[in-house]
């Protein structure tokens, strides 16, 4: 049995006052598709530190649960509650109606882990017999720790205590008991204080009468508190309480208590916390599989209301869900999740960033419970530590938590949770899913969709029309299509895209040159593309020396064109680039060797016009030194083999001189010489 909760935030107690006041500090969409990208906007980006969790633990989830045994010091424990510190360290508290001890469990600074207990025993003796329930609660104003308990199951053994904890969870506590006040406790169950306006209010139930009672402590937590009535025995609406889960909604009050004897769970509206007639409601009809139910806490998470409720009778766990506070109301039964056994307190519900935890006491065999509301997977990005988090994507339509957290461990900090619902993806088919191209040609891509509202292409490059469901696109390299399409499903927008692969293959011939009649030249450029599977071939084959290589050389008689194709064999695509390079054969002088060696058997064994251009040849005259003709021809394809009739000319310089027309009708006349070595 035990308390309430009033804010899933690290510092919970008395905070509930600032709920409703508490600023915006993001925007966020209401609904969007599955993988469409999310950006939230931080109104507060000024802050000294932001977290953001993208897929946290969400109350409407089924959480997991696990029994962490009995080595806890557990003896008939009755209640738990647990909060974060100022240190950053989280402490849970448990009481024992066994042995009347009280334990602190010190989990560090990770729900996750398994605490270690410190028992103060029955503090001097003054801890009370009988001890029924617990409620921590902090005073901002000097930053003190309290817990509140109840105890006792008859008139005579009933009390209410206060442990005081100073401004550190981690000190030793004191206790102060004051006994059966005014002797309005009749085994007191499900304690809560808090604090409205500028006084402090406790509550708690009797079980033995089923009353709602009242203790006031004024504006000083610390006083002696006095006792009233504020509910008159109704058994229809109260038997047998055992706990009090509070919540503030709209500025007011509400309890949610739940019945032993009953199986139910009323609702008191309490509207301010000094009311002292508040309407009372059962509110149980709907709420499957209550069975003696033991503790209740309630809790805020996303604008929603949730309560946890554990039963003593079946060992189950249920969850209540509300649409708000006045209803409609159902149940979840989560079943005996963590190995509960005579379940008796629930802690109030902490979120350590994106998890979401509570811990419960099992009488029946001693032991503790966690259970958790895990963070989920299904998005692209978990988390994000920068006051503009990148885009992200949920892969799955559901209901996802967006967390986010300002100023952590300082005293400005601020929390806040916000719902998205990811609606399933409209149906849509998308022509074709990825295309390949050979670069230059166009590719149509098409957007089949009959719900779209419009359409909106991007990168506007290379592309048809940018807002129609069928465009055509020829990209010069490989380029992603993006698609965005609205719908008519809340806020639903698709954004999709087609990859357009370009084979991009590169012909470099060369530039165009000109070379003199009778010469010779390499082809090809330094552009060519490389690779195994391109093959690269030239064409024409005439005047050419190998048509595969990448810089053959060429001789061609006039002027003449070649054409580079480089074709990519990898592929199904065949893709294939030209490119061409002109060959210019300038016919303006004599294209003559200056030395030749008739001995030799290569191409310089004789001396005569290397010219293709000449087509009219009427003098090709060779003379030694003294002016003697040793050489004479008209025929442009004789040469001269050194010889002098029989007789090997001597080595030396000749005179030569040539005269004749080129194919345009130009006259060539010229001199000059040439030495002949053996």
């Amino acid at each position: 049995m035990r308390k309430s909760l009033l804010l899933v935030v690290f510092l919970i107690a008395s905070l509930v006052s600032s709920v409703n006041a508490q600023e915006e500090l993001f925007k966020a969409p209401d609904s969007v598709c599955e993988k469409q990208l999310i950006q939230l906007l931080s109104n507060v980006p000024d802050k000294q530190s932001h977290y953001w969790g993208f897929c946290s633990g969400y109350l409407y989830k089924d959480p997991t649960g696990v029994n962490l045994g009995d080595t806890f010091k557990l003896d008939l424990p009755a209640g738990i509650e647990v909060a974060k510190d100022d240190d950053g360290n989280y402490y849970g508290f448990a009481i024992n109606a066994g042995n009347n001890s009280f334990l602190r469990m010190d989990f560090g600074t990770d729900l996750s882990s398994i605490p270690t207990i410190t028992d103060f025993g029955n503090m001097d003796g003054i801890f009370p017999d009988e001890v029924n329930s617990l409620y921590l609660v902090r005073d901002l104003a000097d930053k003190r720790w309290y817990i509140f308990l109840t105890s006792g199951q008859t008139a005579a053994t009933s009390a209410l205590s206060r442990i005081d904890f100073g401004k550190s969870l981690s000190n030793t506590p004191n206790i102060v008991n004051f006994g059966n006040l005014e002797n309005k406790l009749n085994y007191p169950t499900g304690v809560f204080v808090a604090k409205e306006g500028d006084k402090w209010y406790g509550f708690y139930c009797n079980f033995n009468g089923s009353q709602l009672m009242r203790f006031d402590l004024d504006s000083n937590i610390s006083l002696t508190p006095t006792i009233k009535e504020i509910l008159p025995v109704t058994p229809a609406l109260l038997s047998g309480p055992t706990d009090i889960g509070a919540i503030i909604d709209g500025g007011k009050w509400y309890f949610f208590i739940t019945n032993a004897n009953a199986n139910s769970v009323s609702r008191v509206d309490m509207d301010k916390l000094t009311n002292e007639t508040p309407n009372i409601t059962v509110v149980s009809n709907s709420i499957p599989d209550l069975k003696s139910p033991s503790a209740i806490t309630l809790l805020k998470d996303c604008g929603k209301i949730h309560g946890i409720i554990t039963n003593a009778g079946s060992h189950d766990v249920v969850r209540l869900e509300m649409g708000d506070v006045n209803g409609p109301y159902n149940g979840t039964n989560f079943g005996n999740i963590g190995s509960t056994l005579s379940p008796v307190g629930i802690s109030r519900v902490i979120r350590d960033r994106d998890n979401v935890y509570a811990f419960i006491v099992n009488q029946a065999n001693n032991s503790l419970t966690r259970i958790k509301f895990e963070q989920c997977d299904n998005a692209s990005i978990q988390y994000s530590l920068t006051n503009k988090p990148p885009k992200y994507s949920y892969d799955t339509a559901g209901f996802y938590n967006v967390y986010y957290a300002v100023n952590e461990g300082l005293p400005d900090m601020q929390v806040q949770c916000k719902q998205i619902t990811v609606l399933p993806t409209p149906a849509l088919i998308l022509l074709p899913p990825d295309t390949t191209i050979c670069q230059g040609d166009t590719a149509r891509l098409r957007m089949v969709s009959i719900n779209a509202i419009s359409y909106s292409w991007t990168p506007n490059y290379n592309i048809s029309g940018a807002s129609k469901n069928e465009i055509k696109v020829w990209p010069e390299y490989t380029t992603q299509y993006n698609v965005r399409m609205p719908f008519p499903l809340g806020t639903c927008v698709v954004d999709t895209h087609i990859t357009v692969n370009v084979i991009k293959l590169q012909a470099d011939a060369g530039p165009d040159r000109t070379i003199k009649d009778g010469a010779s030249t390499l082809l090809g450029g330094p552009n060519t593309s490389q690779g195994l599977n391109h093959l690269r071939r030239w064409v024409p084959d005439q005047y050419i020396d190998d048509i595969y290589s990448d810089n053959p050389m060429v001789r061609p008689p006039h002027d003449f064109t070649y054409y580079l194709v480089v074709t990519d064999t990898g592929s199904k695509y065949k893709c294939a680039s030209i490119d061409t390079v002109v060959v210019y054969v300038e016919c303006g002088d004599v294209n003559l060797p200056n030395a030749f060696m008739p001995e030799s058997n290569g191409a310089r064994a004789k001396f005569g016009l290397l010219n293709r251009e000449i087509i009219k040849l009427d003098k090709f005259n060779i003379y030694d030194r003294w002016g003697k003709l040793v050489f004479s021809t008209k025929d442009m394809t004789k040469q001269w083999d050194g010889n002098i009739g029989s007789e090997k000319a001597a080595v030396g310089v000749y005179v030569w001189e040539v005269d004749g027309f080129c194919l345009s009708g130009k006259r060539i006349q010229k001199t000059g010489n040439v030495t002949l070595i053996r």
